[in-house]
């Protein structure tokens, strides 16, 4: 059909622009260079300038670039000035990358954007203007942790309460979860307030607060929380900024909190349509049936759920594939619910991808389709397929480190470079066997997103004591100790013995020995020092008739050093007494003390510096926005991948984030992708046997290869027990236990450790599926200790028959069977006959 009033000649030929031409040439340059690359999908979310816009950018997908394309767009197209663009981000980092390529984009320094920043940092800006009406002065100071929490313990001292029993550090971080979901002192739910202090906690965060207004101050969580009041009491404030921001854009919504989603909503309503009262509830219809999240709830705020008025320019951007913070109150519930908060709003889905190859991308988008709480989108590739993913079992946590260092070197022979190697681990504690293997091979490697592990603080104090007791003379050492835990030996005692080791040139520990035989210290701290003396040559008598793996937990633990970290109820606390347990596992492979700290002097000696080609570790959570050419993801199983504590505190949302983790885990790779799993698993000298993670389960199969460990040992997983058993695992019945999960694991009685950090002695509860088969053999659980079998005894196994003992290693039995050959098997499930 031809279009009306167009006259056609049929003798006269269509006319396209040749490929190159003038004409072409032409229309190009008519074209900004800011758009030239974008594939459709990009080009959409750029130009797509009215009314809410979600931008689902799946891994790779050149999120950032559409983003900071779009403000160029607006920008270029005269839309807005640089002072109407309201563009938040969670990172410094990220905010200076923008404006970097909006220079490089628009030819120029982008001047004028004072609103492209961090949520808190644009938070701060505004409370700085409008200080007084919330009662704060324009020059008001921003506490660290460090000032809350000594402003918390003078709090606590006041009124009367133990900050041993009730630390102050766990008020702190009770506090800022309650900010971070938009709750003042009056609108925290009564049996929250009661979990501190015996039901006074939610009077404390009254006082504290008040106290910050007394020394015109606020803390992090303030800047926002102090801003949602700002809008909500004083509407004329709130209509001048939402005349002032025609366009909002938002990078990485799916990881916003409640806080960060009430302060965005205000801010995106047209100005005839102020919300002061609005609540995450407020827009949450109660008939929908979707969960809503438990912020403050003011008088009257189910009526502003009606004639809520066409939301503004905003964009938000993000995935909700990759919300992973959970832990930290983000809520993927923000972005999964972007359509129904702001009404008529467009979704436009970036999946092409042009990170990884086409394997990777298959594997990865299976795997997160088992999740049902997600919008959909499934990433593609015009890139080849690739190799595809790898999944390689293993007898034991250690075979895992020499099969992945193995194959790291293989791949540095073929002339990968280290620094596009990467190591991605679901918990901190795995990397110390990576690091110790790394520095037997002469690998370099950095840890990312923290300390290595003989570098982590908790790990130096352990080390100061033991230090400390094989020289008395360490002085380093000494002093690193002397007052952790709190002994009240401050400053003032250990310049005192300074002075006295200086004089006399001898070492600090015995200027000690001779300041406690005086009255020149007050008999309190006298009596402690003397006390922490005693300690030592007790633990030096100790050393001769024990072995060194014991003494150090005796020292840990008559030291106080243990205890203190079973009180600390901050957030870490429980993987500083993780590492600890694991900083005894790793001395098991030493025979004495001496020879152990001869090992951590060499292993802290190697630092290459940034520019150093090295292999990077890191855990899943720190690999974020990260890519490598290879990526090495070791202990996917059952209660360490997804986490126990994540499915034992959190049902099917816990275990959503867990794949969502998984997801971003082989999303970082670009071309090679290796997953690993342990058949055994070794945690503080006791052994557990292990089932691989339902996550391997859920991966495409024409996308996965499963391959030999190269470990060495030919034990478990894919050596002596044949095929990989993650083709026929059940879907749940975790054995694993670490100390990491002490409570969840104590509420349902599979063993572990306590919240003292002593063992339970409960037996592992029975799973409700049938018992767990490796090519027909039943799977014990290994007990770490001696077996009570010899070498030569003759043993009947269900599977392999009669057979004679060979060798043995703990309770591991290498049996010669009649029929069935030399297999390695776990002594539980043989008998003598």
């Amino acid at each position: 059909m031809t279009e009306p009033n167009r006259l056609i000649h049929r003798d006269v030929p269509e006319h396209q622009p040749a490929a190159g031409g003038i004409a072409a040439r032409a229309r190009a340059a008519a074209t900004p260079q800011y758009l030239a690359g974008l594939n459709p999908e990009q080009r959409e979310a750029v130009e797509t300038l009215d009314g809410p816009v979600l931008v689902l950018a799946g891994a790779g997908t050149g999120k950032t670039r559409v983003l900071t394309t779009r403000i160029a767009h607006i920008l270029s197209q005269g839309r807005a000035r640089p002072g109407e663009i309201l563009s938040v981000t969670f990172t410094n980092k990220a905010a200076r990358e923008m404006k970097h390529r909006l220079g490089q984009m628009l030819g120029h320094a982008v001047e004028g954007m004072p609103w492209l920043g961090t949520f808190h940092s644009i938070g701060g800006r505004i409370l700085r203007v409008h200080a007084e009406l919330v009662h704060l002065k324009s020059n008001f100071t921003v506490l660290d942790v460090d000032d809350q929490i000594r402003l918390l313990k003078q709090l606590l001292q006041a009124d009367n309460i133990d900050d041993k029993r009730w630390p102050a550090r766990m008020l702190a971080g009770l506090i800022d979860g309650w900010k971070n979901r938009g709750l003042t002192p009056a609108q925290v739910p009564s049996g929250e307030a009661a979990v501190f202090g015996n039901g006074r906690g939610g009077k404390l965060y009254a006082a504290y607060q008040a106290r910050l207004k007394i020394l015109n101050a606020a803390d992090f969580g303030d800047l926002l929380l102090e801003n949602i009041r700002l809008f909500r009491e004083h509407p004329d404030v709130l209509r001048q900024y939402q005349g002032r921001f025609k366009f909002i854009l938002v990078d990485e919504y799916q990881d916003t909190n409640v806080a960060q989603y009430l302060w965005l909503r205000l801010l995106s309503q047209a100005p005839s349509q102020s919300l002061p009262g609005l609540t995450r509830q407020s827009v949450v219809s109660p008939e929908d049936g979707s969960p809503g999240l438990d912020a403050s709830r003011r008088p009257g705020d189910d009526a502003l759920t009606k004639n809520i008025s066409p939301p503004k320019n905003i964009c938000c951007v993000g995935d909700d594939d990759q919300s992973i913070y959970g832990w930290r109150g983000a809520e993927v519930d923000n972005i999964l619910r972007f359509d129904h908060d702001f009404p008529g709003a467009k979704v436009i889905r970036l999946e092409r991808n042009y990170r990884s190859t086409g394997h990777i991308l298959a594997a990865a988008s299976h795997l997160i389709a088992h999740n049902e709480g997600r919008l959909g989108k499934t990433l593609r590739t015009e890139d080849v397929d690739g190799e595809k993913v790898t999944v390689t079992g293993c007898w034991d946590s250690e075979e895992e480190a020499r099969g992945i260092g193995e194959e790291i070197e293989q791949l540095q022979r073929a002339g990968e470079k280290l620094n596009e190697i990467a190591i991605l681990v679901r918990a901190s504690f795995q990397m110390r066997e990576f690091e110790d293997r790394f520095v037997t091979l002469g690998l370099p490697y950095r840890v990312i997103g923290g300390p290595r592990f003989y570098e982590r603080a908790e790990i130096r104090d352990a080390l100061a004591y033991l230090r400390l007791i094989n020289s008395p003379a360490d002085d380093l050492a000494f002093e690193r100790i002397v007052n952790v835990p709190k002994r009240g030996l401050g400053d003032a005692t250990v310049q005192m013995l300074h002075e006295i080791a200086r004089k006399r040139q001898i070492p600090l520990s015995e200027a000690a020995r001779a300041v406690v035989e005086t009255d020149e210290l007050r008999p309190k701290a006298r009596g402690s020092l003397r006390a922490l003396l005693d300690s030592f040559d007790r633990w030096r008598v100790q050393r001769e008739t024990m072995p060194h793996t014991e003494l150090v937990e005796i020292v840990l633990d008559e030291s106080g050093y243990t205890e203190m970290w079973q009180k600390d109820r901050s957030a870490d606390a429980a993987g500083r007494l993780e590492n600890l347990k694991e900083l005894v596992r790793s001395m098991e492979e030493f025979e004495n003390l001496q020879g152990f700290l001869e090992h951590i002097s060499l292993v802290m000696d190697r630092d290459g510096g940034p520019d150093e080609d090295a292999v990077s570790v890191m855990t899943l959570h720190s690999a974020k926005g990260l890519e490598f050419d290879n990526v090495f993801l070791p202990g996917w199983e059952e209660g360490l991948f997804p986490h126990q504590r994540a499915l034992d505190e959190q049902g099917r949302a816990g275990l959503e984030e867990e794949r969502r983790l998984a997801h971003v885990g082989l999303t970082r790779a670009r071309r090679r992708a290796k997953l690993y799993f342990a058949t055994n698993r070794r945690i503080h000298g006791s052994w557990s046997t292990t089932i691989p993670s339902r996550f391997l389960d859920e991966l495409p199969a024409h996308n996965v290869e499963i391959t030999e460990s190269k470990g060495g040992s030919g034990w478990g997983g894919t050596g002596g027990y044949g095929p990989s058993r993650f083709d026929n695992v059940e879907s749940f019945g975790s054995s694993y236990a670490t100390p990491g999960w002490q409570r969840a694991q104590a509420n349902r009685g599979r063993g572990g450790f306590n919240e003292a950090g002593t063992p339970y002695n409960a037996s592992r509860s029975k799973s409700k599926h049938a018992p767990l088969t490796i090519d027909g053999e039943l799977v014990a659980k290994s007990t770490g200790t001696t077996s009570s079998f010899s070498p030569g005894d003759r043993v009947f196994h269900q599977k392999f028959g009669y057979g004679k003992v060979a060798r043995i290693d703990g309770n591991k039995l290498t049996i010669a069977f009649e029929k069935a050959g030399e297999k390695k098997v776990v002594d539980s499930f043989v008998e003598r006959v």
